[in-house]
C-alpha cells in the first residue's frame, strides 16, 4: 500500500541564479553553474513526500533523453515507486530563474503528450487499488485519464490537485478541481476573487497560497481561516517547489491524522523548511517531520 499515488508532473529544471528579477538589459550575464536537476510539481510533491517518510508511488511519461535520464537517476537514489511510459516529445522542462533571495520566475516547456493514452485503465486502476491519498498533477494526458481515476477510487481515498496560478475561469483547470476533494490554488491571478472562487468549489477542501503572505484554507463546515506562513529554519535559497512541498506536508499531516487546520499549519513549516535547500532532493532531516 502506498500513501500517496502522485498523477503526472515530473520534468527536468534547468537552474539559473541571477543577480535580479527582472533581468537587467543586456547582451549577455556570467552567471553561476546552471544545473539541471529532476523539477516539476508531480516531482516537487512526491520528492517531498518521500522526505516526509511516506511511501510513494508516481506515474508519468518520461522521454528518453539526457533530460529523462536525469530524472531517472534522481528517482533511483530515492524509494519512490515509479511507473514511467516512454514521451515522444521528450522531457518536460523549465528554465527557473532564480535571485539572490530565493525568488524564482519559470520558464516552462510542456512538451505536449500526443496520441493514444500512455497507460491503460486497468494499469491504472491497479496503482489506485494500492493508494491511500491520489495527487493529479495538471498534466494534458492526467486530464484525459480524470473520470477513470475517479471511478477507481476506493473507500475514503482523497484525490487531490493544485491549479497554480489559475485565474478561476480557465476551462482547462475546471476538470481537475471537479474531480478532486482537495484543491491547492495560488492566489497569484485570483486577487481579491480568491475568497469568491474558493466558496464556488464547495464542498471540495480549498487551500488558497500566497507565498510569504501564508494561505487561506476554505473548507465546507467552518469558516475561511487564514495560514499564517513559518518562518524559515535558515536563509531562504531557492522557492522553486515550495507550493509543492505545502502540498505534501499537508497530504502527509492528514495521513497521520491531523485536522484540516493543524494539517495546513503544519504545510507551512515544511514549505518553510523546503526554501533554505537548493533543488527538491531534500537531504534527511531537513523537512520537519513532527
Amino acid at each position: 500500500m502506498f500513501d500517496l499515488l502522485v498523477i503526472g508532473g515530473l520534468g527536468v529544471d534547468v537552474r539559473t541564479r541571477v543577480p535580479a528579477l527582472p533581468l537587467p538589459a543586456a547582451d549577455s550575464l556570467t552567471v553561476p553553474p546552471i544545473d539541471f536537476r529532476i523539477g516539476n510539481t508531480g516531482a516537487g510533491v512526491a520528492l517531498a513526500a518521500h522526505a516526509l517518510g511516506l511511501r510513494v508511488a508516481l506515474v508519468d511519461v518520461l522521454g528518453t533523453d539526457p533530460a529523462g535520464d536525469v530524472v531517472r537517476a534522481a528517482l533511483a537514489r530515492t524509494s519512490v515507486h515509479a511507473v514511467l511510459a516512454d514521451a515522444p516529445a521528450g522531457t518536460r522542462r523549465s528554465v527557473n530563474l532564480v535571485d539572490s533571495g530565493g525568488r524564482r520566475m519559470s520558464l516552462y516547456d510542456p512538451r505536449p503528450w500526443a496520441g493514444p493514452p500512455p497507460f491503460a485503465p486497468a494499469e491504472l486502476a491497479a496503482l489506485l487499488a494500492d493508494a491511500a491519498h491520489v495527487h493529479v498533477s495538471i498534466m494534458d494526458w492526467a486530464r484525459d485519464a480524470l473520470p477513470t481515476l475517479r471511478a477507481g477510487l476506493g473507500d475514503g481515498v482523497v484525490l487531490s490537485t493544485d491549479l497554480h496560478d489559475w485565474d478561476g475561469d480557465n476551462p482547462y483547470h475546471r476538470p481537475f478541481a471537479d474531480a478532486a476533494d482537495l484543491v491547492f490554488v495560488s492566489d497569484v491571478r485570483l486577487g481579491d476573487r480568491a475568497g469568491k472562487v474558493a466558496a464556488a468549489l464547495a464542498p471540495r477542501t480549498v487551500l488558497v497560497t500566497g507565498g510569504e503572505a501564508g494561505a487561506a484554507l476554505h473548507t465546507p463546515d467552518i469558516p475561511s481561516v487564514r495560514v499564517p506562513a513559518a518562518a524559515p529554519p535558515g536563509p531562504v535559497v531557492d522557492t522553486n517547489g515550495a507550493g509543492d512541498a505545502f502540498a505534501a506536508g499537508l497530504i502527509a499531516a492528514r495521513r497521520r491524522g491531523a485536522s484540516p487546520l493543524d494539517a495546513a499549519r503544519y504545510a507551512a513549516r515544511v514549505a518553510a523548511a523546503a526554501c533554505t535547500h537548493d533543488g527538491m532532493e531534500y537531504p534527511a532531516g531537513l523537512l520537519p517531520r513532527d
